[in-house]
């Protein structure tokens, strides 16, 4: 059955908002979920008796598996029925989080959140696919726009503050406990939609050996993502050899795929779509660019201005506002106004590029009201890239094609953001140690500032009583952190503009891909 045919034989009964609602709030629960540790980190560490390398490994099972869920769960659609899919996916995801809230044991804290991450994965990939085939393609852009509140906002802006809302207000346990009256209410509403569920009418066999293939690549990827710049990357065997069998098992998947016909994990002739290719090759940009800033701004805030790591995250809450309100803009003007959904695309490139450029400029003196405009930008910018690299991905694609494509997307998006964050931490561990390095020469005894700013703040340590020698001793350790602090944002500053630039070498180069994809596929049609 074609994907047209699907939605016209359900069309009259795709009106209810239960099925829209129920999947927006199952979303909602991989959103609290999956960003449950970023504030919790020090209380679950205390109450867990972890350390930083163990507690990690909460964070690598989630992401590793999470990947997993959103490569595998194409099968699982082709042998369960979506709706029950996405229904057991959001009640195993309540049931692991009521169990992560009770438990103090790391290593059954671990396997819950493998768990969380698989689920995570699957009723994301399978909540998509539900919505595009259950509606006709007119009502994507507005339901499209509804799912990435839930799938892309959410954990970017509503989660973290509501968690640190809950963690100054209760514990780390509550952030588990509020998924499950989400994951109820969520299964009712879905149980409740009264009209008949898509059905992809493909059965394909489990491909046992390209499951386990590419469970090794992801698990390795990941690690060597999150940690390569704790442990300086190569210089740690474990990076070099987890590498090493990353980049080993994913051609081996790869080549598997291709030899099985179409009976794999993946039936790879989805990339005959250029419309597919383009938007899965924007979502490692994409990717880069929401978790990049998402990780720079509550890190520098953190780090230089000393704001609490509540306070850290709530700067990401009013950028919410605009995002929202980017996603709804941009629907109304592919869905009324019938715009290309391509053309949004620069308006969002061009408005992130200027938000970090602008976060480029913070100082220590900076403060929230500073930062405030660029982080609303930046809002902005998202909203009207990810809807319209959505509807460019998957508006053209088949039935039987969908959840493979939606898999891919989200992977690329969640492995180009990693690729992000970890580059971005290198830079700033390397840029601080080049720049302590050049300002600790400027900074030396005999130069008349240093003498200057030393006797100064000597000479007033004194006057508040602390006697000449340990006031002598107070002021060089204060200049030592100066020139620390002073690195520290320098080194912040270039990583800010760095994610600027990343949009300005990889616009050409998309352009370019563009222009060669559409260039093929006239080829194609000409031969055809």
């Amino acid at each position: 059955m074609t994907r047209n045919a699907t939605m016209r034989s359900q069309d009259g009964s795709a009106t209810s908002p239960l099925l829209v609602m129920g999947i927006v709030l199952a979303t909602l629960t991989e959103a609290i979920a999956g960003t449950a540790l970023s504030l919790g980190r020090s209380d679950i560490m205390g109450d867990t008796y972890a350390t930083p390398d163990e507690f990690a490994w909460l964070d690598i099972g989630y992401t590793a598996l999470k990947l997993v869920g959103f490569v595998t769960a194409p099968w699982l659609m082709s042998r369960f029925p979506p709706r029950n899919l996405i229904i057991t996916s959001t009640l195993v995801m309540g049931l692991a989080c009521a169990m992560s809230a009770i438990t103090a044991r790391l290593d059954i804290l671990f396997a819950l959140r493998v768990v969380q991450g698989f689920v995570g994965g699957t009723l994301l990939v399978a909540g998509q696919t539900i919505v595009f085939l259950a509606f006709t393609r007119s009502r994507q852009p507005t339901l499209q726009a509804l799912f990435a509140m839930g799938s892309v906002v959410a954990p970017a802006t509503v989660a973290p503050a509501f968690q640190g809302w809950l963690i100054d207000g209760q514990s780390w346990t509550w952030i588990f406990f509020s998924v499950i009256p989400l994951a109820l209410a969520a299964t009712g509403m879905m149980l409740m939609a009264d009209k008949p569920m898509p059905d992809l009418h493909r059965s394909l066999p489990l491909d046992g050996v390209g499951v386990l293939l590419i469970v090794v690549a992801l698990c390795s990827f990941t690690y060597v993502l999150s940690q390569g710049s704790r442990w300086d990357w190569f210089e740690a065997p474990r990076i070099l050899w987890l590498t090493v069998i990353g980049m080993a098992s994913l051609p081996a998947f790869l080549g598997r795929q291709v030899l099985a016909n179409g009976r794999g994990l993946f039936d790879f002739t989805l990339f005959d779509s250029g419309d597919f290719s383009f938007a899965f090759i924007v979502s490692f940009v994409a990717g880069a660019a929401l978790f990049g800033s998402a990780y720079l701004i509550p890190t520098f805030a953190l780090s230089v201005l000393d704001f609490t790591p509540t306070d850290a995250d709530l700067l990401l809450l009013p950028s919410g506002a605009p995002f929202i309100v980017a996603l709804l803009i941009a629907a109304y003007l592919i869905q009324v106004r019938r715009l290309p959904p391509f053309a949004t695309v620069p308006f969002g490139i061009l408005t992130i590029m200027l938000a970090m450029w602008m976060l480029s400029g913070s100082t220590r003196e900076s403060g929230a009201s500073d930062m405030m405009m660029a982080i609303l930008l930046r809002g902005l910018g998202l909203g009207f890239l990810f809807l319209s690299i959505t509807l460019i991905a998957f508006s053209n694609l088949g039935s039987h094609h969908l959840a493979a494509g939606i898999g891919l997307f989200n992977a690329g998006r969640q492995l180009g953001g990693m690729m992000g964050v970890a580059g971005l931490q290198t830079l700033i561990d390397h840029d601080l140690a080049n720049t302590l390095t050049v300002l600790g020469t400027q900074v030396t005894a005999g130069r008349h500032a240093v003498i200057e700013r030393l006797t100064n703040t000597t000479a007033m340590l004194t006057q508040k009583g602390m006697d000449a020698e340990s006031a002598g001793r107070v002021a060089t350790s204060l200049l030592g952190k100066s020139v620390s602090g002073q690195s520290l944002v320098i080194a912040f500053d270039s990583a800010f503009m760095a994610v600027a630039l990343l949009f300005v070498v990889a616009a050409p180069l998309l352009v370019t891909i563009k222009l060669g994809i559409s260039r093929q596929a006239k080829a194609r049609a000409a031969a055809l």
